[in-house]
């Protein structure tokens, strides 16, 4: 029996921020998962940050029949040929670098392959999407960018504000990328981006996936599976489909705690957004579904290139250049 295109495809999700165990690991595996983006730190700082990585270590060890750490994109090749789920460890926030740009490097030796700058208000780098004042990418943060560069670590600016978006794209030497990120125009929202931020982004040979929460969907929490093929052929017609995938931002396991303690400033400040919990769904809910967002492309009339492309080799391809494998 011939395999579907869920099967045989590389399936690369550009972020995931689960509730990391056993019980995920196994619904990825089940999901046709290949490899993904997996949030190791959020609001943590270094010492936090390396206790959760020595715990995806432990896990590495453990769970060997069902995950495996990814530090070059043959890694996902590997992946797909073991039946395991390839894990890139991923931070949303900068705060794990502290104040110390040469900490980039040591992630960067620890398995860390993507970082956004910012998550959410301001860091030491620049400021992010729900900071009142959008002030750019600091002295430091030009520092930051360019030691991920160099390091060969992917730069993603999903939570992070315009200003400093827009100066990270033009500083940096690399593509970066929005691994969770949806267009503006079709959903007014803090954390969507504009037209002008998307082109930027590609026209440097950059990213884009697009994420499945509600509240960032142009229906929010009427949305269904299909309505990523709106926002797919939104980016399609913008900038075309070779830098474009899906970073659902997939929360399976978490409950109502986590979705407070994201929201808060820093962690444990006032609330920047409050999601009633009606409105904490997800297009998906485990990721034993996954095949239902290939699904939805194939049914939209998507042809079989560009669904791997989308569901996965772009991302690739993106990690190829922010990874220096090319130099």
């Amino acid at each position: 029996m011939a395999k579907t295109i869920h099967e045989d495809a590389l399936i690369v999700d550009s972020l995931i921020v689960s509730n990391w165990g056993p019980d995920v690991f196994q619904s990825l595996q089940r999901g046709g998962l290949t490899a993904i983006n997996a949030t190791c730190a959020v609001w943590e700082n270094f010492r936090q940050t390396a206790e959760n990585i020595a715990q995806w270590h432990r896990w590495f060890a453990q769970y060997g029949d069902l995950i495996m750490p990814v530090r070059h994109t043959d890694d996902i090749g590997a992946a797909k040929e073991a039946g395991k789920v390839g894990v890139i460890l991923g931070f949303q926030n900068a705060s794990p670098f502290e104040d110390r740009p040469d900490f980039v490097r040591l992630f960067k030796a620890m398995g860390v392959g993507v970082v956004q700058i910012t998550y959410n208000n301001q860091n030491l780098v620049g400021s992010g999407a729900y900071e009142s004042t959008d002030s750019g990418l600091s002295d430091f943060g030009r520092m930051i960018v360019d030691e991920m560069n160099a390091a060969g670590v992917a730069v993603d600016l999903s939570h992070v504000g315009p200003k400093t978006s827009a100066d990270a794209i033009q500083h940096s030497k690399k593509p970066v990328c929005f691994t969770h990120a949806n267009p503006l125009a079709l959903k007014d929202h803090v954390r969507n981006k504009d037209d002008g931020l998307l082109r930027a982004i590609v026209d440097k040979g950059g990213y884009v996936g697009v994420n499945l929460f509600s509240i960032f969907m142009p229906d929010d929490a009427n949305s269904a599976i299909d309505d990523v093929t709106v926002m797919l052929d939104y980016l399609i017609d913008l900038v075309g489909d070779d830098h474009i995938g899906i970073g659902t931002d997939l929360t399976q396991g978490h409950g109502a705690e986590f979705f407070r303690w994201i929201c808060m400033i820093n962690g444990q400040g006032d609330l920047v957004l409050d999601i009633p919990e009606e409105d904490q769904g997800m297009l998906i809910r485990k990721a034993d579904d996954y095949g239902l967002i290939t699904q939805a492309l194939e049914k939209h009339g998507y042809g079989e290139d560009r669904v791997r492309k989308i569901m996965g080799l772009n991302f690739i391809n993106f990690l190829k250049e922010a990874w220096n494998e090319g130099d």
